[in-house]
């Protein structure tokens, strides 16, 4: 979980909250996720990004711990 804090990674305001938003690069996708837009497989090797929670109220290590994978595109038309 720290190379998540460490790494690159940009802050949205949504109208559900703060969320981190970090890019996950083709090289560095290496297991398969589902993506909770569009319910789709994110495949090994397809960059894609990693969001969870800024603001909740467990702290950091509860947020880190529910983060999702997400499609990029479909994270932008949420």
């Amino acid at each position: 979980m720290n190379h998540l804090l460490a790494g690159w990674r940009r802050s949205e305001v949504r109208r559900d909250g703060l969320w981190y938003v970090q890019p996950v690069p083709a090289k560095q996708a290496v297991k398969t996720y589902l993506c909770p837009g569009c319910t789709l497989d994110i495949v090994p090797g397809a960059a894609h990004i990693v969001t969870w929670r800024g603001d909740g109220v467990l702290g950091d290590a509860a947020d880190l711990s529910n983060r999702r994978h997400w499609h990029s595109h479909c994270w932008k038309i949420t």
